[in-house]
């Protein structure tokens, strides 16, 4: 049986991170979850270390910061014990009880695969935005924030939509440029040839990076449909939306120089760092604008 560990990243997720150990839990497969936790205020620590294993599969890390999503991740796999294969699991993904084992063995019998993710859920069971896409290149982006997607039937190669959830589902798995960083198994071998995560990355577009990375090094990426995980998107970062804007505009900014400087002429950089950084202005106003709503009602 392959060796397979599990990192779980915790920020004040709630009662769904025990949800989502004890359904991990149900594999034979895991030989280790380990749950870091980035300095979480509220109980869900305290309620998962009191799940018994009798196999003693858990491992709990606690930072005395917040230290990033990447960064505790790269924490997480230094106790990994050097397994085979490395699940990346956010604390509010729930995985149906053969996900795993799918996903296993998708990259089993594709060696070419560095990681494999799954079909991602709402809770109404509509598949989810992110699970699969097209790598969000400046052009892209501009495209999907204007609106201009509409006109992919009659341009596709110039209209696309990097998010790819309203697209036919396959029925087996296939070849795509990126997949959502909420559930991914990695390949060991993989991650041993492009390097862990790069923690100049806070949160978000860090699993871009790396899936750009895999793919620059030969290595595929596999949308796997069968492997359905409920993901209850926001469950960690419903009370700080700011704050997690800040970071997910800004780590766009940071993916688009490390990997496409070269491609758009200083100029166009320019405009693009305009957009993005509008682009938060407006869903800043907008959280800000909610929240003082929210307290005028109390």
């Amino acid at each position: 049986m392959s060796k397979l560990s599990v990192v779980i990243v915790n920020y004040n997720a709630g009662p769904v991170l025990h949800e989502a150990v004890n359904a991990i839990l149900r594999s034979a497969s895991v030989a280790r979850i380990i749950v870091v936790d980035n300095n979480s205020e509220d109980d869900s620590m305290q309620t998962v270390e009191n799940i018994a294993d009798p196999q003693s599969r858990l491992v709990f890390i606690r930072n005395n910061a917040n230290v990033g999503f990447a960064g505790a991740c790269n924490r997480g796999m230094a106790l990994a014990d050097n397994p085979d294969y490395l699940l990346f699991l956010n604390p509010d993904c729930i995985m149906e009880p053969d996900a795993l084992e799918i996903l296993l063995a998708c990259l089993e019998g594709f060696p070419q695969a560095a990681v494999a993710g799954p079909l991602l859920l709402n809770s109404d069971g509509s598949e989810q935005a992110g699970g699969r896409r097209a790598v969000p290149t400046p052009w892209r982006s501009f495209v999907r924030a204007f609106g201009l997607s509409r006109m992919k039937d009659r341009y596709p190669k110039l209209f696309s939509d990097f998010l790819l959830h309203k697209d036919p589902l396959p029925d087996a798995p296939m070849e795509v440029e990126a997949i959502s960083g909420s559930c991914m198994l990695i390949r060991q071998a993989a991650i041993a040839d492009v390097g862990n995560m790069d923690e100049g990355y806070f949160l978000h577009c860090e699993d871009l990076d790396w899936c750009m990375r895999f793919r620059q090094q030969g290595w595929k990426v596999i949308f796997v449909p069968d492997a359905r995980v409920v993901h209850h998107q926001g469950s960690c970062s419903a009370g700080r939306p700011v704050f997690v804007e800040w970071h997910k505009h800004k780590g766009m900014m940071y993916f688009y120089d490390k990997f496409f400087r070269h491609q758009y002429p200083g100029p166009l950089r320019w405009i693009v760092g305009v957009g993005v950084w509008l682009r938060f202005g407006f869903v800043a106003v907008y959280y800000s604008a909610q929240h003082v709503r929210q307290w005028l009602k109390q």
